[in-house]
């Protein structure tokens, strides 16, 4: 375990994980991940979370550690995922004195997932209730739908803790030393982003918190300029982008589009635009899903495959639906020998979507780029300005 140092009477008892390859059954995590897990001590003990099945064992030993043959009287849940969740039974055989802290909707998943007796042990919470360790009083604030209905976060207020569920979560060991934003971008927008009605309205409660510390369910602590952190999540549930700047994301088989939208990209950067290149094929669809919320315009370029659009193509579209992807500019480029309908499809799955302009003209390239397509393209690079 990476020790990671809250204060005196607040312990990280979280677990790493190097060995997971897919986060959900679908997310590389090359850097890790984390379950993180707390325990305050107090004259009443409260564990905050569990941990997830593959993190068991050394949970248990991080929590004895920390505990000292003290028993714990609260386990609080925040979360029924299961990689927060998956210990709450063990944990409350392990602890039977312990007694179990969630809401309405929480209790409905516990009988869902175990068989679990909790007769004379439950403690239901609701918005704005409170409960006294002793020094340390915890308050509890509902957060529906982000991203389960059963969620919620608590705030501590003698340290002015914010212990936010999955929300500021991100991908990466405690270690992990890249720029916090993009595997939090990654995490949120990919697991959390379909659902910024219900973050807006979460972070309005939290704006009357006094918070000086946020700990979340994946990934580090934050206890610095907490103003930029909460600022990236306003920007992400608002779907605005971050970068005025162009994303030109594309599908080719044989290389005909890819050279077209290299060529539509280079055509942009001449014009004074900021321009990123992605190939979906070759680059995951979570990584492709975090550069189209980055900026605030995309051009899509694709091969027409069986009367429809490359695969890929689709599975990145259908991603950027599934999480209300909105607010955009787009210009479409398509490619077909014989019939081309990749311009048709992906518009349909655009005009789908809320508030996104397609511009025109869409370019069509029969088999590869010539003077009249490229003449085209340039066409479209002024329209997307």
């Amino acid at each position: 375990m990476s020790k990671m140092w809250i204060s005196d009477s607040v312990r990280y008892i979280g677990v790493e994980d190097t060995t997971l390859d897919l986060f959900e059954s679908q997310y590389p995590v090359p850097n890790g991940v984390t379950y993180n897990s707390y325990v305050i001590l107090d004259e009443k003990v409260v564990v905050m979370d569990t941990v997830d099945e593959r993190a068991t064992e050394q949970w248990f030993d991080n929590l004895k550690a920390e505990l000292a043959g003290r028993p714990v009287d609260y386990l609080v849940v925040s979360h029924m995922e299961p990689d927060h969740a998956a210990n709450i039974k063990r944990f409350a055989e392990m602890y039977p004195e312990a007694k179990i802290v969630g809401n309405v909707k929480t209790f409905g998943m516990i009988g869902q997932f175990f068989d679990l007796d909790l007769a004379g042990r439950q403690v239901t919470v609701k918005e704005g209730d409170t409960l006294s360790l002793g020094s340390h009083t915890l308050q509890f604030v509902m957060a529906p739908m982000v991203h389960w209905p059963e969620v919620m976060v608590t705030y501590e207020s003698s340290e002015k803790i914010l212990f936010s569920a999955d929300g500021f979560g991100r991908f990466g060991m405690l270690s992990y030393d890249g720029e916090w934003t993009d595997e939090a971008a990654r995490y949120y927008l990919n697991i959390v982003g379909k659902y910024g009605v219900q973050v807006q309205a979460l972070l309005k409660k939290a704006s009357a918190l006094d918070i000086a510390m946020i700990c979340p369910l994946h990934g580090a602590v934050l206890k610095d300029n907490l103003g930029y952190y909460i600022g990236l999540y306003q920007t992400w549930s608002s779907y605005a982008a971050e970068k005025h700047g162009v994303l030109v994301a594309y599908a080719s088989i044989h290389g005909h589009t890819a050279a077209a939208a290299k060529e539509m990209a280079q055509m942009l950067t001449e014009a004074g635009e900021e321009t990123e290149i992605v190939d979906l094929s070759r680059t995951d669809v979570s990584d492709a899903v975090r550069k189209a919320f980055y900026y605030d315009r995309v051009v899509l370029a694709c091969a027409t495959y069986d009367g429809g659009i490359f695969p890929c193509m689709e599975e990145f579209l259908s991603h950027l639906k599934s999480k209300n992807y909105q607010k955009r500019k787009f210009g479409l480029i398509e490619n077909g020998s014989w019939a081309p309908m990749a311009a048709k499809i992906m518009r349909q799955t655009l005009e789908s979507m809320k508030e996104i302009e397609i511009v025109e003209p869409v370019v069509t390239i029969r088999s590869a780029m010539n003077a009249a397509s490229a003449a085209k393209m340039q066409e479209l690079v002024a329209a997307m300005r």
